[in-house]
């Protein structure tokens, strides 16, 4: 088998090997359900509960895509400003990365007081997570432009703003896409984070009902759920990012 197979397929064997080593101490050591589920018992609640499951992963799913979406708007913008400007990205960067410093689950109760109990906090908890990864790579992938690149294209006559739209921003792909993969991730936990204590549907809520109710393999699923999510959204970016930007990997692949 080739390199490239074992790459491929070596997630879902590690994926496998995890749920048989976690099934057998389950099994082996007679963990309790209320404790610690086994895969075979969160399958169980899954399809027993598969309706009420489905109903809040779609809430969760939209309203983390509409966070999302936010983020990717003003991630763009203003990674593009900091990017195109020194003496912006000297002034924002450090107030940026304050901010993404604090944590996101303080500004629950905020949005609950502006906005009330519903789909408007988990929007913007999603967008407030997620925005930061995207500006910074965005801004990095201008900031980095080689400037013997630049003063070549000045003296053929391009415009600065010829420059940061028609190079800088296609070289910047590969960053906007890495990025991406990680703030969609980020994004779902953001929303979930949010419905926990902000909402009456979504896969925050469930656990947070699954937990009170002592259905542990419930919450299990929950979780699994949102982990399929994010890992199905991760797997489309890395598709995309393979057709736009393969000058960017061209060889990665080859021993």
């Amino acid at each position: 088998m080739s390199r490239s197979a074992i790459e491929r397929w070596s997630p879902l064997v590690l994926l496998v090997v995890t749920i048989v080593l976690w099934q057998a101490v389950c099994s082996g050591f007679e963990v309790s359900e209320f404790i610690f589920p086994s895969p075979w018992r969160i399958v169980e609640q899954t399809w027993e509960h598969r309706t009420t499951i489905l109903g809040h992963a779609w809430r969760t799913f939209w309203v983390t895509m509409v966070g999302f979406a936010l983020a990717i708007a003003v991630g763009v913008l203003l990674g593009f400003l900091m990017g195109s400007s020194r003496l912006a990205y000297a002034a924002m960067y450090p107030l940026m990365t304050g901010f993404n410093a604090l944590p996101k689950a303080a500004f629950v109760p905020i949005l609950v007081v502006w906005f009330g109990i519903g789909a408007g906090p988990a929007i913007l908890t999603a967008f407030l997570i997620s925005f930061f990864p995207i500006m910074v790579n965005i801004a990095t992938g201008l900031a980095t432009l080689e400037p013997e690149l630049e003063d070549v294209l000045r003296v053929l006559g391009a415009r600065r703003w010829d420059v940061l739209v028609k190079v800088g921003l296609p070289r910047s792909m590969p960053y906007f896409f890495a990025s991406l993969k990680v703030a969609i991730t980020l994004a779902f936990v953001g929303t979930t984070v949010s419905e926990m204590t902000a909402s009456n549907e979504g896969i925050g809520y469930l656990l947070i009902s699954a937990g009170s109710s002592m259905q542990m393999g419930l919450a299990f699923s929950g979780l699994v759920v949102v982990g399929v999510m994010a890992m199905a959204m991760y797997e489309l970016f890395a598709a995309v990012e393979k057709r736009t930007t393969a000058w960017a990997h061209r060889g990665s692949g080859s021993e």
